[in-house]
């Protein structure tokens, strides 16, 4: 919950202007200097701010208010809000690496790049939480300490949990492009319907039964055996 009220100014202003409240009061609710109070009511700051009514917009009671200008030593108390405001989600920044983790990141980089080579250089740093000079390097073994590095599962290493790792492998899995199996494939249609194809195909029919013919293949070797036989 919000411990001062909402347009902290515009709501000074109009307890300046519509109450007998002190200004350490005034201050005190607003989050603001007693000075800077002083200088709305002298008109020397927050010129041009209409005031908003926390009332409307019940951050206080008129009962409240009153309790506060009858006493100058009570502290006014902003009201509890009905509506539920959901907070705002923080924006997922860089994945923060313990300092005792940090030396182990050239090695967890290599294992990546050796055995997920589909994984984006982005990905690699969401994991890991690197820099995409580090991933290059790494990759084209221009590191300082290529010599020495280790490839080592991240997750064994505690840098990343095996779902998020799972998870940006399938993500590079889907969209990698298919693959096209390259095979037989059939005759363009201007070479099955065009002049002399029919003379090609009987071609291309006889050439296996040709190649195939086994039986005269062993009858001219008897010829060739027999022949040598009578001549000696």
């Amino acid at each position: 919950m919000s411990t001062q009220p909402l347009m902290p100014k515009a709501t000074a202003v109009w307890l300046v202007e519509n109450t007998a409240l002190s200004f350490d009061q005034i201050a005190d609710f607003c989050k603001l200097h007693p000075l800077e109070v002083k200088a709305i009511a002298d008109g020397d700051a927050a010129q041009g701010i209409k005031g908003l009514d926390p009332i409307v917009t019940g951050q206080l009671s008129r009962e409240e208010i009153a309790r506060a200008e009858k006493d100058t030593a009570v502290r006014l108390r902003l009201l509890e809000s009905k509506v539920r405001v959901p907070e705002a989600k923080r924006k997922r920044g860089p994945r923060y690496t313990p300092v005792s983790r940090r030396q182990d990141r050239p090695n967890a980089i290599l294992w990546l790049v050796r055995n997920h080579p589909e994984l984006k250089d982005s990905q690699v740093m969401r994991l890991v939480g690197t820099t995409k000079a580090t991933i290059k390097a790494i990759r084209e073994r221009t590191h300082w300490n290529s010599a020495s590095l280790t490839p080592l599962d991240p997750v064994t290493l505690g840098l990343c949990s095996q779902i998020d790792l799972d998870m940006e492998v399938s993500r590079a899995a889907k969209e990698k492009p298919i693959e096209t199996e390259t095979g037989v494939t059939l005759l363009p249609a201007d070479v099955t319907t065009g002049p002399g194809a029919e003379e090609a195909m009987e071609d291309e029919e006889r050439r296996p039964s040709e190649e195939l013919d086994v039986e005269a293949v062993f009858a001219k070797l008897k010829q060739i055996g027999g022949g040598k036989s009578d001549e000696e």
